[in-house]
């Protein structure tokens, strides 16, 4: 794919709709300017490095939120004001007897007693940290690159977690610094990524690249969900943040090693394939300096249509990430472990006491338990977490699939970039909201549950190759930046959701639960149709190159008769 009169083939100052030629004439000059293959291609090799860094990160994200129904314990977090409240559901003959009880722990590894609102604050702190460096990572990123920031976020994020058990026990507000912390370091992540696509993906093949590096949030929060409760159950709380962590820094190694800010300095790249992302890029594939178009920015409304339809997604997305454990633990009853029956059920445990240093005593049950997972027949496998995966795996899946087809699409001509971005936001905001208020009504079924989770998050999937690198169209040059901005509204709902999650749940009542479910949906459903009515996928005038500019202005000038 070569360059048009000396311009990208994803925009051309010259172009006025934005809608039906960009991306679509396509010419080949020289061998050198042919589709390079895909497979063991640098850019491709730099999307599974980020696939497989973005599931560290959510790793890192996620591994509280199923770690935290082990470290609570649940006779003294619980109300008591109410004995019915928390059995509204049967507990499952499978599962323990008391859906509250926090899972045995290993000898000498601490449990705390946090109420639900402390614990909704613990989930959320991570964001607070999360929303400070969105804008000044995607600003110096899309000055400097890319791969330090990313890199680098995740290696500071991954060395802070090794320190979670540390402050646990120092207390709940050294734990939410120490999340917040984390947020902090992982805030440039995102943003570093879009700034290096930004210099790396051909503009038809942006869908695909980007789905599939984002892609490895879902797959992450699915691997981590049920080996985090394995881990829990079978090595205590602290060896999942220890494990997280030693992953975080390994795969920071390889990406130092084997990463470049852009195609023109890989080592291993080949010409071909330099050559053509090059060309096919253009001028947006520049760092944009020191200065952005600011006023611009905020006065945009395709960007405004981003920023507000990525908050109402993430309402949704944030709430089932960080809470979905615990809804599958206090409603559905579904343990962290699972026990083999086929040696008879175990005697329920009974509360105890808590001894002088303020956390509870053993009870009788431990020993059986023991006793239990040394036999042939105990299998531990992490039910509750795995459940509360199962939706990730959807989600991973049609993220990658919807890249491919948007990409297809556009290459086929069949509708134009801003028509593709709006379809696929539509379907990966609408159906996924509707299936969350479903998941309300589903009542104390759990199979229910979990398909209309599964589900929901699934088709929301499509939505990576909608509004979530819609940045990237409006604004090549300065698509980290804005993916900055973005975030950081979009991070909003990360630290708000658990909190209201947590006060409507207190009680952990179904209609507390259907609730949460259905102010999620509506939120969502606003999302679609801000993006439907103002989304865009025209490169907007203020991202173009002052070159470029001047140059639209002139012709403009030229055909207007006078």
């Amino acid at each position: 794919m070569a360059l048009q009169n000396g311009y990208s083939i994803n925009s051309t100052p010259l172009d006025e709709s934005g809608e039906t030629t960009p991306l679509l004439k396509k010419q080949v000059v020289d061998v050198d300017d042919s589709v390079p293959p895909q497979c063991c291609s640098a850019r491709y090799n730099l999307a599974i490095m980020m696939f497989f860094g973005f599931s560290v990160v959510y790793g890192l994200r996620v591994n509280l939120s199923v770690a935290m129904v082990a470290m609570v314990n649940g006779t003294n977090s619980q109300p008591t004001l109410n004995s019915s409240v928390g059995h509204e559901c049967p507990v499952s003959s499978h599962g323990n007897n008391n859906g509250s009880q926090t899972p045995d722990q290993p000898d000498g590894i601490p449990q705390y007693s946090w109420d639900s609102p402390t614990q909704g604050l613990l989930l959320g702190a991570f964001f607070f940290g999360y929303l400070v460096t969105q804008i000044p990572g995607g600003y110096l990123a899309g000055h400097f690159g890319g791969s330090i920031f990313l890199g680098g976020g995740v290696l500071g994020t991954a060395a802070l977690t090794l320190l979670t058990p540390l402050a646990a026990q120092l207390g709940p507000y050294w734990l939410f610094g120490l999340r917040a912390l984390e947020g902090f370091g992982e805030g440039v992540t995102f943003p570093a990524m879009m700034a290096m696509w930004a210099r790396w993906a051909p503009p038809l093949e942006r869908s695909r690249l980007i789905s599939l590096s984002g892609s490895g949030a879902n797959f992450g929060a699915f691997v981590a969900l049920p080996l985090t409760g394995f881990i829990c159950h079978s090595l205590g709380w602290p060896t999942v943040f220890y494990m997280c962590g030693g992953a975080g820094c390994v795969w920071a190694v390889f990406w130092f090693i084997l990463v470049s800010d852009q195609p023109g300095t890989h080592p291993r790249i080949s010409t071909r394939e330099k050559h053509y992302i090059i060309n096919s890029i253009g001028k947006d594939g520049g760092g944009h300096g020191w200065s952005v178009p600011l006023l611009p920015m905020v006065l945009s409304v395709p960007l405004w249509a981003i920023i507000v339809s990525q908050m109402c997604a993430n309402w949704g997305y944030y709430t089932l990430l960080t809470s979905l454990p615990t809804y599958m633990d206090t409603v559905l009853h579904f343990d962290l472990r699972q026990l083999d029956r086929r040696a008879g059920s175990l005697p329920p445990r009974t509360p105890s006491a808590p001894d002088v240093t303020g956390r509870p005593k053993r009870s009788s049950r431990t020993t059986t338990i023991r006793a239990t997972a040394c036999s042939p027949r105990y299998h531990p496998e992490g039910e509750n977490a795995f459940l509360s995966a199962l939706p990730y795996l959807g989600g991973w899946a049609f993220s990658v699939i919807s890249g491919v087809v948007a990409d297809s699409l556009l290459e086929k001509e069949l509708l134009s970039v801003t028509a593709v971005r709006k379809i696929f936001t539509i379907t990966g905001l609408l159906l996924p909201a509707a299936f969350l208020v479903a998941v309300g009504f589903s009542g104390c079924s759990g199979v229910l549950a979990v398909t209309f989770l599964t589900l929901s998050t699934t088709v929301g999937g499509t939505s990576a190759a909608g509004v979530f690198i819609n940045q990237i169209d409006i604004a090549p040059r300065y698509a980290g930046v804005l993916l900055g901005i973005t975030n950081t509204f979009a991070t909003i709902p990360g630290v708000v959701a658990p909190i209201i999650t947590g006060y409507l749940t207190k009680d952990h009542s179904l209609a507390g639960w259907r609730n949460v479910f259905c102010l999620s949906a509506g939120i969502s459903a606003g999302g679609a149709l801000v993006f439907t009515l103002f989304g865009s996928g025209k490169v907007q005038k203020w991202a173009l190159a002052e070159e470029d500019q001047e140059q639209a202005e002139t012709e403009r000038d030229r055909l207007i008769p006078t």
